[in-house]
């Protein structure tokens, strides 16, 4: 497969070869196999293998899939060396805090439904506190992070009952708590039935990074709820009643729904 890249100022091909090069070597198997490249090129390229298998993304899910996706996560997780790790990945803990808080700032248009207007407010109030400032910093070691959490990455393959991950091209050295969150809560999650939940409860999370994990999906949650808002850059990509759902997400994250 030739993957030819529309944009590349954040290293986008470079990204991808590196993750896709050092899976290989310590991972192999789990992402497509990197065959060639030429990364100077306009438009850059990267020849890669194909995976077998049908996206998580729609699919309705059950325990198998959740059981293979975790499975696939933590296998990547511990697969590299920390001295082999790249440059940070091209989206951050600590550049999701700043986002969420530049949101909280500006106030957007939320339209008339109050339950937007409740989980804008719980959201701020929340990211004015303590809990958001610690995750800037990471307490636990770094893993290489595919960094996109859009369930169409993961790939299902019924044959072996494993999943495969596509799309390193944002990859790089990042927090693992980031990462987990980052799959439990990407709005991918409202095109199928993967359970968020059951996907982290068959991780072996400690009761830190369990807590870790829980304040990035309410900072994640909160930067979908805003993005998908009227004045947010993603108010029209999706189906009508979104943005309400995702105030229902925030709501029930932060335990403001009643």
């Amino acid at each position: 497969m030739i993957k030819r890249y529309r944009s590349w100022d954040r290293r986008e091909p470079h990204r991808e070869w590196t993750a896709l090069t050092l899976l290989a070597e310590h991972a192999p198997g789990l992402a497509p196999e990197p065959i060639t490249a030429d990364l100077d090129a306009a438009p850059p390229t990267v020849v890669m293998s194909r995976l077998p298998g049908v996206p998580l993304r729609g699919l309705r899910t059950g325990p198998a899939h959740v059981h293979a996706m975790a499975a696939a996560l933590t296998r990547l997780h511990r697969a590299v060396p920390a001295a082999s790790l790249p440059e940070p990945a091209a989206w951050t803990p600590a550049g999701a805090v700043a986002y969420a808080r530049g949101w909280a700032a500006k106030r957007p248009d939320l339209g008339e439904d109050p339950r937007a207007a409740k989980a804008f407010a719980a959201g701020a109030a929340w990211l004015a506190g303590p809990d958001a400032d610690r995750l800037a910093v990471n307490p636990f070691p770094p893993v290489l992070g595919q960094i996109d959490g859009n369930h169409a990455n993961f790939l299902w393959d019924d044959d072996t009952a494993q999943v495969r991950i596509l799309d390193w091209e944002d990859s790089g050295s990042s927090d693992r708590a980031f990462e987990l969150a980052e799959v439990a809560e990407h709005i991918s999650r409202m095109d199928g039935h993967l359970d968020g939940d059951g996907f982290l409860a068959c991780l072996d999370l400690t009761v830190m990074e369990a807590a870790r994990v829980r304040d990035f999906r309410r900072l994640l949650a909160f930067n979908w709820f805003v993005m998908l808002s009227p004045d947010g850059p993603f108010a029209t990509r999706n189906p009508l009643g979104t943005f309400e759902r995702q105030a229902e997400r925030v709501l029930a994250l932060l335990g403001a729904g009643r």
